[in-house]
């Protein structure tokens, strides 16, 4: 599925790099920690985050992910989206708390990576 129909299908608000939406989510990972995702997000995936500070263009992009949704109503730091915007990184927000969103990705075919 297209980056651009999850934030269709799930009234994501697009803070950055909104002309990079026509990627294919292949997966998904949810996870607070940078190490973490370094360590276990794949490319192609799209992230799910609650951090807002620009470290998450900087993972995004070395990781090769697709994408990052920001929960709970939490918006991107200035900083973020300039970083974003170099890096070509879709950063989203939606008010949904991540569980409720992981479920949202999952029943419109987004799973887990291994």
């Amino acid at each position: 599925m297209k980056l651009k129909e999850i934030v269709n299908k799930l009234n994501l608000i697009v803070k950055s790099a909104g002309g990079n939406l026509d990627r294919e989510v292949t997966g998904g990972y949810a996870s607070d920690l940078m190490s973490d995702v370094i360590a276990n997000g794949q490319e192609g995936n799209i992230w799910i985050t609650l951090q807002i500070h620009q470290n998450i263009a900087a993972v995004a992009s070395m990781k090769d992910l697709v994408g990052v949704i920001l929960v709970n109503r939490r918006e991107p730091e200035a900083e973020t989206i300039t970083k974003a915007e170099e890096e070509n990184i879709p950063i989203m927000v939606t008010d949904l708390p991540a569980f409720e969103l992981v479920g949202k990705l999952y029943q419109l075919g987004i799973t887990g990576t291994k």
